[in-house]
């Protein structure tokens, strides 16, 4: 799995983790794969391609399994980026429910990121999403 992959995975267990991927939430991969710099190389194309690995993958193998491997792909660095792309997933409708709370949880758990780190990573995709 490539690292871009990987991030595109995050993406996708945190959009599932409800069982409902809003419109919303698929706008949100694009424009994160459009405009962070770390998928500067992934071709967008591949998006449905990756998306449906990272499922068959879940079914096949379980969520922590799948954690695992991505948490093996990712250096400690790019575990922080990858949180901070779940959060923006998890906060695009505004509300996060009981199934994206946990997902969270389990990334952070899956991660090697701090509690102040991933504190601020919060706060600021709260303070990016608020509305008047």
């Amino acid at each position: 799995m490539s690292v871009t992959d990987a991030l595109v995975h995050i993406m996708v267990m945190t959009a599932v983790s409800d069982k409902d991927v809003t419109e919303r939430e698929m706008d949100r991969f694009a424009a994160l794969i459009g405009r962070w710099p770390i998928f500067e190389e992934f071709d967008i194309a591949r998006l449905s391609e990756v998306a449906s690995a990272c499922v068959e993958t879940i079914n096949r193998a379980g969520l922590d399994a799948l954690l695992n491997q991505i948490a093996e792909t990712l250096e400690p660095r790019l575990q922080e980026t990858a949180y901070a792309i779940a959060v923006e997933i998890a906060t695009v409708d505004l509300t996060l429910n009981q199934e994206e709370l946990r997902m969270l949880e389990m990334i952070r758990d899956a991660f090697s990121i701090d509690r102040l780190t991933t504190a601020a990573i919060e706060t600021s995709a709260r303070i990016r999403h608020r509305k008047l």
